[in-house]
């Protein structure tokens, strides 16, 4: 007997996020996309994306850098998620856009704390968060990388974290600090301990990347794939049916670092992200070679990596005719 019951189509966004995640496309880009795509539409009110064209993404992103004054990053970035709609999605060819005005890319030299500002920041810490500070600034790691580590990343007799999937889908190897390793241990007997009351409950398990959890289907419960720095809290996914513990949320840690900062008196613009930036820093002015360090950051080109000489070379060498 034929089945008189039609598939739905999915919706537009829905058809967008599948395909960023078939791709594996990061969680952050695929937010972005999705949100500039949504602003894309009711910015022309609501006309579905397949009747419009060049001209009408010519006037949005023209609109972003004229009466939003976004930067030329954020710019870029918004082009890009309406292009990946009509190339991937949509499969429509929307040819070349003639009279865009980009947005001017502004050129900022990174900030940069010193050892005294850093103590000051680490002296207002404790706990999780003041371990997460240390490990940024003595790792090079972004702060979403270091959240995503799960157990099996960490080698202590090596001293060397695995950073999977960072920007780029790239792995690589980075240094962890001798500092670190007595209470990187502590950590991983708690999470253990946690890992331990999870297991006996019978049905919390940890998000796997990509489909392991199909090729796997025991791997969510394995101590090796828990992460380094557990969420109090577990979540249920109403789609998979699975209750899941996730890792730290980064608005955690960012309010408790954004706090610190200001107990600490340091006037600088110091975000969690400014720990990487001093960790590149503090490791030329110790005298590595800057391929060393582009390689621990996983920049791809070593012009990323150049612009911590800048930094450093502020005032360095050249004496003050006041003085």
């Amino acid at each position: 007997m034929q089945n008189d019951k039609t598939v739905k189509k999915p919706k537009l966004l829905d058809s967008v996020r599948n395909d960023l995640r078939v791709k594996h496309y990061s969680r952050k880009t695929e937010e972005s996309y999705i949100s500039w795509i949504k602003q894309f539409i009711i910015f022309n009110n609501k006309i579905h994306p397949e009747k419009l064209g060049a001209e009408e993404i010519k006037k949005f992103v023209n609109y972003l850098a004229v009466e939003r004054h976004v930067s030329g990053s954020t710019q870029n970035q918004a082009l890009n998620g309406i292009l990946y709609l009509y190339k991937n999605v949509l499969k429509k060819d929307i040819g070349w856009i003639d009279g865009i005005r980009y947005a001017q890319r502004k050129k900022h030299l990174p900030v940069v704390l010193t050892k005294d500002e850093l103590n000051k920041i680490f002296s207002k810490l404790d706990g999780i968060a003041l371990l997460i500070s240390k490990l940024l600034y003595g790792s090079g790691m972004r702060l979403n990388e270091c959240l995503k580590i799960r157990v099996q990343d960490v080698d202590l007799d090596y001293k060397v974290i695995t950073v999977r999937d960072g920007k780029g889908e790239k792995d690589r190897i980075t240094i962890l600090p001798d500092k670190l390793i007595i209470d990187l241990r502590e950590l991983i007997k708690k999470v253990k301990n946690l890992y331990n009351k999870d297991l006996s409950k019978g049905n919390i398990e940890v998000p796997l990347p990509y489909a392991l959890n199909k090729k796997y289907p025991n791997a969510s419960k394995e101590f090796n794939w828990q992460y380094l720095f557990p969420a109090k809290n577990i979540v249920y996914n109403e789609g998979e049916k699975r209750t899941y513990r996730m890792h730290l949320h980064e608005s955690t840690f960012q309010k408790l670092f954004r706090d610190a900062v200001r107990k600490a008196e340091v006037t600088k613009q110091a975000t969690p992200h400014t720990l990487r930036h001093s960790f590149a820093t503090h490791l030329l002015q110790s005298g590595y070679d800057i391929r060393t360090v582009q390689e621990l950051l996983g920049h791809h080109s070593v012009k990323t990596t150049m612009i911590y000489t800048h930094v450093l070379n502020r005032g360095i060498g050249v004496r003050s005719p006041l003085d």
